[in-house]
């Protein structure tokens, strides 16, 4: 009796992962990304080659605590099962949050409307616990500057100055930078961003460049010309990699 080819099914996955120890989210040769590990463990499980695709790269690193990640493959034990075989080859540093299955026509990254992407900041030197997730700045900052500053970036500009060169061809540079959040509560800072979508590197750019104003080395209406210049200078600084996590991407 011939036997009858399993069905393939689309599945949704939300995976964090600490980033201290991969190189980025994307595959790599060095075989050390997020990616490589997580399509690693999913040979292993399905006994076959299978692609994740991710909604959008997050460099070495750089944390997420809920990357969005799907693929297509045959499995008939459910959802349940899937995500216990798949986290059981993981290391503590990835677990999947969520594995569920998704219409075919999904796509991890194209049907992204938004991500929302956190900073941490911390004046002084952070304790060895915390400086693995956040950027020690060791100065007080201008408060006052910042926020003015702030107010200029948010809403809907081309945010090409303050891209890297290396990122993912785009037709448009423009994006909607709906939140731009500055908090603090005693030495620790973290500033929220939320928007349609990312640049490369456009979170750790704008964040080197807020702290740039605190520190005196650039003023609020620099800022807002380096917006409107859209050409990338020495004067945008890129903040380190630690302090940033992916928190959500919309759909």
């Amino acid at each position: 009796m011939q036997s009858v080819a399993k069905e393939s099914q689309r599945w949704k996955c939300v995976v964090a992962y600490d980033g201290g120890a991969f190189d980025g989210w994307q595959s790599q040769p060095s075989g050390k990304a997020i990616q490589d590990v997580i399509e690693h463990r999913l040979k292993d499980v399905l006994k076959m080659d299978v692609r994740i695709h991710g909604s959008g790269r997050t460099d070495a690193g750089v944390h997420a605590l809920a990357q969005v990640f799907h693929f297509d493959a045959a499995w008939t034990h459910g959802a349940a099962k899937l995500r216990v075989a798949l986290q059981g080859g993981l290391p503590d540093s990835i677990q999947l949050k969520t594995l569920r299955a998704a219409p075919a026509k999904f796509h991890a990254r194209f049907d992204a409307k938004g991500k929302t992407y956190r900073y941490e900041i911390f004046l002084g030197e952070a304790d060895p616990f915390a400086t693995r997730y956040c950027w020690s700045v060791g100065r007080e900052l201008d408060w006052k500057a910042i926020a003015e500053a702030a107010a200029r970036l948010r809403g809907k500009h081309d945010f090409k100055a303050f891209s890297a060169e290396g990122g993912t061809e785009r037709e448009t540079t423009v994006r909607d930078l709906r939140r731009l959040d500055v908090m603090r509560r005693g030495r620790r800072v973290r500033l929220v961003f939320e928007a349609d979508g990312f640049l490369y590197k456009m979170v750790r750019s704008l964040v080197g460049t807020l702290v740039n104003v605190g520190l005196g080395k650039l003023s609020a209406r620099e800022v807002e010309a380096l917006l409107k210049s859209a050409k990338r200078t020495p004067q945008v600084q890129t903040a380190p990699p630690q302090g940033l996590f992916l928190v959500r991407v919309k759909y």
